[in-house]
Parts: structure tokens; C-alpha cells; sequence
């Protein structure tokens, strides 16, 4: 039998959000065929780890070195002699840079790495940083591959980071579809009970700048007092929502639960999918509103627009625009929430369920590996 691959996981930050969701999907699909290394550029930042099925074999580094500091050719011969210890690096958005670096300019062989890229931070929300395109451009030469959720990403990397296509894999993010859609679990909010002739707007995401969670707040201040916001996750701007919910006086109105998995048990709570980032590109929270047969309203952002159903595309409005509208007509509109509902469930059922995009992943890692099947092991 073939010992399981050795894969190191390098990340910008470990927390629960959509990468990293992914790459516990895959972790957890993967079974035995592989076991697992993973360190987060943010140390404290580690709460996908309890996503993790407990039968995987998996630790969390604490002697390598660090993915924060000034680079230097220093750091990067440090890196390169730990990835030697690997069978397969895997490397997550800018966070991670300095590991893939250290491979391009590491002498001697290294393990195959494979970068992920899936989006920006507020700090980039509006335009890239030219240094870190000019980065991006001298790193990226010795990847396998790269990896991106979306069709913005994969024009940005041709035209912008001027990678070849035959080094880009655009691989669209998939969940477990037969999980959605059945009745939620009645306690599965902590602090939430619903109250008859609520309408609950909800989302799922990390409480950070660049999700602009202050104008979900926003708006749904100004729809009547029978309409509830449900914002699931955990983050710095945790302290700052809750101000904004007390300044428009809706803090009854708002509940903010903290992080909480399997997004299938109370995702069903919600009348309502909202999103108000400042960027996105391939949101699996987008995938599992579909699933459960909710309706979305967002700005335009990243490939939103393309992924929810086509009546649904009037919810999708301009980057600056009040998402207030969008959300007052659906709650004025029971018939049109549930039929918009349901052609997003039918458009998931068809187009994001995991087995696609695992098997991709599957392909593309035991291809850089040149090992059989990932899945072979399950």
C-alpha cells in the first residue's frame, strides 16, 4: 500500500471562511490517501480546524518558520529546506507568498507547490497593488499550478500576473447539495429564536473590513421592525457591527451568534441571503443559499452576478448601491422569494454540487504528485 501523501498547507489565515472551507472539504474527502500540515500566516487565526473530521490525520507545525516579517533571502532558504519535508505544498492567497518565493529561488528540488488564490482584502477591495502584482509575476514561475475560483480571477492572472494558461486551473467551488434544504435545527443560532411574522436576513461570513458588514446593518435599519438580521461568523470587526446596530437602533434586531460549522443546520433559518462585501469572487456562502433555496441579494461583486439563478440577477445591484431596495422588494414579495428560491436550488443541483470540484482538486494534486487518485483511498 502507498504511504498516505505528506501535504503542507500554508495559509494566509486559518479561520472559517471560504478557502478554508474548501481545503477542509478536500482534506476530509481525501481520507487516508494523505495527511496534513497546516500553518496559518495569522498564528491565532485557526478555527477551521474544528471542521476538520477527526478521523484525518493532521498537526499544526509549530517549528517552522514564520510567513510574517521582511523577506529575505534568509527566510526564504529557511522555507525552502522545511517544504522539503513535503510531498506537496499547497499555498492560499497573499498571505502564503513568501513560501511560494522560497521555491522559485531555492536552489536544489523542491516537492511540487500549487497556488490558491481566492480573492482580496479591503486593502486591495478597489485596485491591486502594483508591488504586489510585480510579486506575483516573479513568484509564480515554478508553480504546478494556479488555482482560481472565478472568472474575474482567471482574467486577472492572465492579463495582470501574466500567467500562461496551461499553468491556470479555474475550478469552481462546490458543496454538498442533498445537505440544504431540509427544515433547520431548531437551536442551531445560539441567542436566535424566531418570533411569529419575522422575516430573518441572513449571511455568513467573517466579521472583516472588506465584508462591510456596517452597511447589511445599514439597510436593514430602514425595513420595517419585523425584519431580523442574522450575521453568522467571527472576526475583528465583531465590536464594530454591533456599535453600528446600536447607532441605527435595531440592536434587538441583530443577532451575531460567533462562528458557527455546517452552515446546513441553520442556514434554513433564513427567509433571506445577504452579502455586502467590497470584494468577493466564488463565495461558497453565495453556493449554500442556493442550496437551501433562498434567494440572494449583493452587490456585484466577483462572479455573484454569473452564479445565482437568472431572476435572481435583479437583486444583484451596484457596488455602492442601498441594498435596502433590493431587500424591501423581496419581503414585500413572499411568491417571488420562494420562486426565486427555487430556481437557485435547481441551479445548484446543477452546477455547484462538491463531487465536480473534488475530483478536480483530486486530479490536479495526484497529477503534481504523480501518485494515483487521491480519492482512491476512500
Amino acid at each position: 500500500m502507498t504511504d498516505p501523501a505528506h501535504i503542507l498547507h500554508l495559509h494566509s489565515t486559518f479561520s472559517l471562511g471560504g478557502k478554508e472551507a474548501r481545503a477542509v472539504q478536500l482534506m476530509n474527502a481525501f481520507g487516508d490517501s494523505a495527511r496534513h500540515s497546516i500553518i496559518s500566516a495569522m498564528p491565532d487565526e485557526m478555527g477551521a480546524r474544528q471542521a476538520i473530521d477527526p478521523s484525518i490525520v493532521v498537526d499544526y507545525p509549530d517549528h517552522a518558520p514564520s510567513l510574517q516579517g521582511k523577506p529575505g533571502l534568509r527566510r526564504y532558504r529557511a522555507w525552502a529546506r522545511y517544504m522539503r519535508h513535503f510531498d506537496l505544498v499547497l499555498t492560499y492567497n497573499w498571505g502564503a507568498m513568501d513560501a511560494v518565493m522560497a521555491h522559485r529561488v531555492a536552489p536544489g528540488r523542491l516537492p511540487p507547490i500549487i497556488h490558491h488564490e481566492d480573492g482580496f482584502n479591503a486593502d486591495e477591495a478597489d485596485r491591486l497593488k502594483r508591488r504586489r502584482t510585480v510579486f506575483r509575476r516573479l513568484a509564480f514561475p515554478t508553480l504546478n499550478a494556479l488555482v482560481v475560483p472565478s472568472d474575474r480571477l482567471r482574467d486577472i492572472a492572465i492579463a495582470i500576473w501574466k500567467q500562461p494558461r496551461d499553468r491556470l486551473h479555474q475550478i469552481a467551488n462546490g458543496v454538498t447539495i442533498s445537505r440544504y434544504g431540509h427544515p433547520p435545527e431548531p437551536d442551531a443560532i445560539p441567542g436566535f429564536t424566531r418570533n411569529p411574522g419575522d422575516i430573518v436576513v441572513g449571511t455568513v461570513a467573517g466579521l472583516r473590513e472588506v465584508k462591510d458588514l456596517t452597511r447589511l446593518v445599514r439597510a436593514v435599519a430602514e425595513l420595517p421592525d419585523n425584519v431580523r438580521l442574522v450575521i453568522a461568523g467571527e472576526g475583528p470587526d465583531r465590536i464594530k457591527i454591533a456599535a453600528e446596530a446600536e447607532k441605527c437602533g435595531i440592536a434587538d434586531r441583530v443577532v451575531l451568534p460567533g462562528f458557527l460549522d455546517r452552515p446546513w443546520r441553520y442556514i434554513g433559518h433564513f427567509d433571506i441571503f445577504a452579502l455586502s462585501s467590497r470584494s468577493e469572487q466564488f463565495p461558497i456562502s453565495v453556493i449554500e443559499a442556493m442550496a437551501a433555496g433562498l434567494p440572494v441579494v449583493s452587490p456585484n461583486v466577483g462572479d455573484v452576478f454569473n452564479m445565482v439563478s437568472v431572476p435572481n440577477r435583479a437583486l444583484i445591484v451596484g457596488k455602492s448601491a442601498n441594498l435596502a431596495d433590493p431587500l424591501r422588494k423581496l419581503i414585500e414579495d413572499a411568491p417571488l422569494v420562494r420562486q426565486i428560491g427555487a430556481e437557485n436550488r435547481a441551479k445548484a443541483e446543477d452546477a455547484f454540487d462538491e463531487e465536480h470540484m473534488i475530483q478536480a482538486y483530486s486530479d490536479l494534486y495526484s497529477g503534481a504528485m504523480q501518485r494515483s487518485d487521491l480519492l482512491a483511498g476512500e
